[in-house]
């Protein structure tokens, strides 16, 4: 439970509250079921979830990360290949291609979607096909924060090198480009289902999308140890498979995802119109494009000292990502960058995250806008006297 006073930055406690009658119904049948691998309510939620991208196949995973690398395997992209990814991502992103095999090429991202952009990876492959013995040989799109990147662009782009497409839609659930659900442009799509997405498991999970029917068929038999025959396996593969529960608890919560995300949508223009007049960088939409509000970002030079102040008044906050990969500790002992990635550098030193969640109600929105207002105030007359 959470403290009445705090607003917590994102709470799958209170979408299981919301919904709680039916999951719990939920959960109590696949518990009497006595099947509690893959099945039924597996089965059921990859088709209902691909009827709602509008695509043909789904294959259920254990996470988003294994939704990545498993697409990866599926398309033969490992040893001896690399692929280009923002470094402003999850480090999920990186860590599942290197799981693959393959060799990660971190780029910079637009400054203001934050997403990876066609022109940089046009660039990058003009530049540099073969990177220490590794042929270029796909890109994953990461749609951020709930914006979707620049899929026409790159599309072009990538059939131009003839570079596959994966697309990273773990925080782009129901989001569109004109019209389309993202999701719905690469070979294939990976999708994450930890409980703080837009549509959130209780617990881990993620799936692979696709209308591919050749690459739906090896995805089957790679999350289930390459078998296509049971107990034989007709490659390597992974023991990677939906938890019949959390498909059974998705089942439940899909049909109310549109709405959710309106219900982001609404908060974000809350927050937008009450944070206009303080002098934030504030989240825009391209044109075209149905953001989701997976997070509501706001940029200020002074986002340290902003969360502290929101913190001291029982307002949660989150920075999504503190670190870009190429600098973290984990990979810093190899090249993964090339060129200088000054957005990324700089945003990461910027960005906060925004209480966020459907169950926010507008009196809360309103207490974070008043917050941040009683910051900005205190601090003009430091910013006047030139202090810092």
């Amino acid at each position: 439970m959470t403290d009445a006073s705090v607003i917590p930055q994102a709470n799958p406690g209170a979408a299981y509250q919301a919904q709680k009658s039916a999951i719990d119904a939920a959960i109590a049948r696949v518990l009497e079921s006595g099947r509690y691998i893959l099945g039924e309510p597996v089965a059921r939620f990859e088709q209902d979830f691909a009827a709602y991208l509008g695509l043909k196949h789904c294959v259920g995973v254990a996470s988003g990360t294994d939704a990545i690398e498993l697409a990866l395997r599926a398309l033969e992209i490992g040893a001896g290949k690399a692929v280009i990814v923002p470094s402003h991502t999850a480090v999920a992103t990186v860590a599942a291609i290197e799981r693959a095999g393959a060799r990660p090429v971190l780029i910079d991202v637009d400054p203001t979607t934050y997403t990876i952009t066609a022109e940089a990876v046009d660039t990058l492959i003009k530049n540099q096909r073969e990177i220490d013995g590794c042929h270029v040989a796909a890109v994953i799109p990461v749609h951020l924060y709930g914006h979707p990147a620049d899929m026409a662009a790159i599309l072009d782009v990538a059939r131009r090198h003839g570079l596959r497409v994966i697309e990273d839609c773990a925080q782009s659930h129901g989001a569109r480009i004109g019209g389309d659900r993202t999701g719905r442009f690469g070979d294939l799509a990976a999708f994450s289902f930890y409980p703080t997405k837009n549509l959130g498991a209780i617990g881990d999970g993620g799936i692979v999308a696709t209308n591919d029917p050749q690459l739906h068929q090896r995805l089957l038999a790679l999350r289930e140890y390459g078998w296509q025959q049971r107990y034989v396996s007709a490659f390597p593969g992974l023991n990677s498979r939906l938890d019949p529960m959390q498909a059974a608890i998705l089942s439940v919560k899909l049909p109310q995802l549109d709405a959710d995300n309106h219900r982001r949508r609404a908060i974000a223009a809350r927050y937008s119109t009450g944070l206009a007049p303080l002098g934030l960088e504030l989240p825009t939409a391209a044109a075209g494009v149905e953001h989701v509000f997976h997070q509501y970002v706001i940029r200020t030079p002074e986002r340290d000292r902003l969360g502290e102040f929101l913190s001291s008044r029982s307002i949660l906050t989150g920075i999504h990502y503190p670190v870009p990969v190429h600098l973290q500790p984990g990979y810093s002992d190899r090249r993964l960058s090339f060129g200088e990635l000054l957005q990324t550098e700089r945003l990461c030193q910027e960005i906060l995250s925004l209480p966020m969640f459907p169950q926010l109600s507008d009196a809360d929105v309103d207490r974070v806008i008043g917050v941040i207002a009683e910051w900005s105030r205190a601090r003009r007359p430091r910013a006047q006297g030139g202090s810092t």
